[in-house]
């Protein structure tokens, strides 16, 4: 099986001035803003790491939710948050960290299986084996 989502981005001026708006084919988002100061200074509109974050939260968590169902476990509640590190190193920028925090409410799962099954999804969800970067997870289980 080979499934294909498609995501573009538009772009107009230089790196500074410039103005870009990111749009997704099921139209989540349409022509939504993004740029240097969004990305960069804090400014409103978004970027790629939020964007990846988001990404990477929420493939995380729907593999977690797979991995439960195979182990007869069902979350009540999972909320997951993804940061994403952009630092400059040598020869420009780059992603050098991906840090998951998960909260959880999983009827019947001890400590023991929570740690194995959330560090099992963490490695195993397909957006997780893109990075070359460290993937740290948090994993809190609430009773």
């Amino acid at each position: 099986m080979k499934i294909k989502r498609n995501g573009s981005a538009a772009w107009q001026g230089g790196i500074k001035d410039g103005k870009g708006s990111i749009s997704t084919e099921s139209g989540a988002l349409k022509d939504y803003p993004y740029g240097f100061a969004s990305r960069f200074e804090g400014q409103r509109g978004s970027n790629p790491e939020e964007l990846i974050g988001a990404a990477h939260a929420s493939c995380f968590t729907m593999a977690l939710s797979l991995i439960l169902g195979e182990a007869k476990l069902t979350a009540e509640q999972m909320n997951t948050s993804a940061q994403v590190t952009l630092e400059q190193v040598e020869g420009g920028f780059a992603i050098t960290a991906v840090h998951l925090t998960l909260k959880a409410k999983i009827p019947g799962a001890d400590q023991a299986t929570f740690e194995k099954l959330t560090g099992m999804a963490k490695a195993g969800c397909p957006v997780s084996k893109l990075f070359k970067a460290e993937i740290t997870l948090d994993a809190t289980l609430i009773e």
